[in-house]
């Protein structure tokens, strides 16, 4: 009975599903006579309940000791445990047409290959297999007809296979394939023809790769794709007709590139599109000519953009659009009528952004929800025309106001017109009114140029874009920050020159820049002011220099910098002290640098921090005091450090953490109450190829319930306790783990 675990020898491939139910009673009754009790068990032999297998509900598979459950809304865990039993002549059959390192469900028609080191699909599939994962390989190149002997193909899972080149003509012949799946590879760019041959296709994502542009024509043989997912991708542009044959496509995701310019017939040909995620890019305006193509739009999603202003000059008119968010952008000024060619909105989310006092909105008749939750609300007499909007128009508004005194902390929905003071009005506490704070003014894009008026000729070796007011000398061998760009530019690319230092007021009279890219320029040093007089600065990209150090005087001349990009430097310090200057620090980024611990204090005072990046460093030591109090923060990443344990101590004072990457690093054992710290508010936890040999029972304890997904694979696991009390858990990934099947696992699997 010892080769129960093995899984090299043919018989030990049977799943559960291929068990007679005689046989699985037989293994049951085993069971119960080795003495299994609700309390205390020994039995060797385990065979779950099996759940009829659904796609959209619960994906279940399995290869040698690997094991992987998802399900959106409940989860059930089965565990496909391998049992050396006899097999009739038919079984045996069956296991002779399976590939060696596979795992085959002939009666459903499913092949698992995960994490076998693949190189190249294997052979031997059977033919009339209609789901293969072969998810976690190394197959780096899917060649002309790869899948030609797999015509009845109906779901392809090709994640995590380090692909760089998908050939023309890689899938043909997959008639009948509705779900492709090409996330985390190494895609750089698609051949034309590459997706030729998938004419059924409803599903494609090729989210996770390093794709910089999308010919015109790619996606042309997709006529019934329903969804395509590029999100988190290097896309900096969008041709037009970039998605041409996409007539039956309603939802595209482009979120997390870096999108700064749409053509404006980049959207054409999309009739059927009925949601856009264009989130997380560098969209500098609302691109409203190239959004106004995709007529049929109901959710609009351009939320971390950083806008500073919307006017219906932007072209934005969509007959159909419910639902707009524009959330967490760097909106500074709003136009009464930006969405007046909207007349069906419903949803307006404008939270996280600087909007003092919004106007009241002319043309969306059909408003109803106005989020404006994060901005500094002043709620003096200016703000009355608002609050009379609101009320008139039954709209619902969120947003807490900023001042003056005697309202601050108020409910914007909770006030009257009347409540608010305005000169003339008798007031008991006149000594508390108080003006809003002079700010400098708003221009919207095309407004005339302060002072001298005219903007400044563009520098030799650069282009400067007045339409979207952007200025490139990207890879032009500069040896010095060039001087005299247009004043009104609000994206500069200076990436891949060579200046090693960065002077003094570097960049003079560009108080409207928003995003400033100088990664590959051999920085080491940015000198005390280097950013003076970048007020209106959001994105800095500081990323794949020679940094060590950062001063807080280098930094003081861009107080609204949210966005700080520091990967691939030489970081052996969190440079803390320099980050103080940065009060509205949204996002920093310390990947692949030299950092080795993590001190008391080193991000004190970053009270808006909502995202740290600290994964591939080298960090031994997180002091407690280190992180927090951080009352914003919601994504920790220490993956790929040198950690030998949780630092839970550390993890006080982050109230609203949702995510905590550990993976990668040196864990071995949990140990009891480890996130206990973060336990109300976790959502997602990654301890992936961490070495972990062994989880206490009550290594988990504490998490509460809105825990989402746990990732445990290619760790060094034998067992698991049971996970009492996480009732929307979601996904379980256990794959890649030696686990002995045995019932030490009926706790995990009741």
């Amino acid at each position: 009975m010892e080769g129960l675990g093995d899984a090299t020898s043919p018989k030990a491939r049977v799943g559960p599903w291929d068990l007679k139910e005689s046989e699985k009673q037989m293994v049951t009754k085993q069971c119960a006579e080795m003495g299994e009790t609700q309390g205390s068990w020994a039995p060797q032999f385990l065979v779950p309940q099996i759940i009829p297998h659904n796609l959209g509900r619960a994906n279940v598979f399995a290869s040698g000791y690997q094991a992987v459950f998802s399900r959106p809304q409940s989860i059930s865990l089965v565990l496909l445990l391998f049992l050396l039993l006899p097999l009739g002549p038919t079984g045996h059959a069956a296991a002779q047409r399976c590939p060696r390192t596979c795992v085959c469900d002939n009666s459903r028609r499913h092949v698992s290959c995960r994490h076998q080191n693949l190189t190249e699909v294997p052979s031997a599939i059977p033919e009339l297999t209609q789901r293969l994962d072969l998810q976690g390989n190394m197959l780096k190149v899917i060649p002309p007809a790869a899948f030609q002997d797999l015509p009845y193909l109906t779901h392809l899972d090709l994640r995590h296979c380090q692909v760089e080149l998908v050939a023309e003509g890689a899938f043909r012949g997959l008639g009948r394939l509705l779900l492709l799946n090409l996330a985390s590879n190494r895609l750089s760019a698609l051949p034309q023809e590459a997706l030729d041959g998938l004419g059924s296709l409803r599903r494609l994502s090729l989210e996770g790769n390093m794709l910089e542009e999308l010919r015109p024509g790619t996606f042309g043989a997709l006529g019934a794709l329903a969804t395509l997912n590029l999100a988190h991708n290097a896309l900096v542009y969008l041709p037009s007709m970039a998605f041409q044959g996409l007539l039956r496509t309603r939802w595209l995701q482009l979120s997390h590139n870096a999108l700064s310019v749409l053509a404006p017939e980049a959207l054409a040909g999309l009739p059927a599109l009925r949601r856009l995620s264009l989130h997380h890019n560098e969209l500098q305006a609302l691109p409203g000519a190239a959004l106004s193509q995709a007529r049929g739009l109901a959710r609009l999603e351009l939320g971390h953009n950083p806008f500073t202003y919307a006017g219906e000059e932007d072209g934005l008119a969509l007959p159909s659009l419910r639902e707009l968010m524009l959330d967490h952008a760097a909106l500074q000024a709003l136009d009464p009528r930006a969405f007046a060619h909207c007349p069906r909105l419903h949803t307006l989310d404008l939270r996280g952004n600087q909007l003092d006092t919004p106007p009241p909105l002319q043309g969306p008749g059909q408003l109803r929800q106005l989020r404006l939750q994060g901005n500094p609300l002043w709620c003096g007499c200016r703000a009355r025309p608002l609050l009379a909007w609101l009320a008139q128009a039954r709209v619902r508004s969120e947003g807490v106001c900023r001042g003056p005194r005697r309202v601050r902390g108020e409910a914007l929905d909770a006030l009257r017109p009347s409540d608010l003071r305005c000169p003339g009005d008798r007031a008991e506490d006149e000594d508390e009114e108080e003006e809003l704070p002079a700010a400098r003014p708003r221009a919207p894009p095309g407004a005339p140029k302060e002072e001298d008026g005219a903007a400044r000729p563009c520098p030799r070796a650069c282009v400067c874009a007045s339409e979207s007011r952007h200025s490139g000398c990207e890879g032009r061998g500069l040896q010095a920050v060039p001087r005299g760009f247009p004043n009104d530019t609000q994206l500069l690319d200076l990436r891949q020159n060579h200046f090693p230092l960065v002077p003094r007021a570097a960049f003079p009279g560009l108080g409207h820049l928003v995003s400033l890219h100088l990664q590959h320029c051999g920085i080491a040093e940015l000198e005390a002011g280097a950013l003076a007089g970048l007020g209106s600065l959001l994105y800095l990209y500081l990323s794949d220099n020679q940094l060590s150090g950062l001063s807080a005087a280098a930094l003081e001349g861009a107080p609204s910098l949210g966005y700080l990009y520091l990967e691939r430097n030489r970081f052996a310090r969190v440079p803390g002290t320099a980050l103080r200057a940065l009060p509205r620090l949204f996002s920093l980024h310390l990947q692949d640098n030299a950092v080795d611990r993590l001190a008391p204090g080193d991000l004190a005072g970053l009270q808006a921090l909502r995202w740290l990046y600290l994964s591939g460093n080298r960090i031994t030591l997180v002091s407690p005091g280190a992180l927090g109090p951080a009352p914003e923060l919601e994504k920790l990443h220490l993956d790929r450090n040198q950690l030998r344990e949780v630092p839970t101590a550390a993890l006080q004072g982050l109230p609203a953490l949702l995510e905590l990457q550990l993976s990668g690093n040196l864990l071995r054992a949990l140990q009891d109450g480890a996130f206990r710290p973060v336990g109300r508010s976790l959502q997602h936890l990654f301890l992936n190829s961490s070495g972990l040999e062994q989880i206490s029972p009550g290594a988990f304890s504490g998490l509460g319930p809105r825990l989402q997904s746990l990732h445990l694979q290619k760790n060094q696991l034998q067992a698991l306790p049971a996970l009492p009390g996480l009732s929307q858990l979601e996904l379980v990934d256990l794959s890649g783990n030696p686990f002995h099947c045995d019932c030490r696992l009926l706790p995990l699997h009741r």
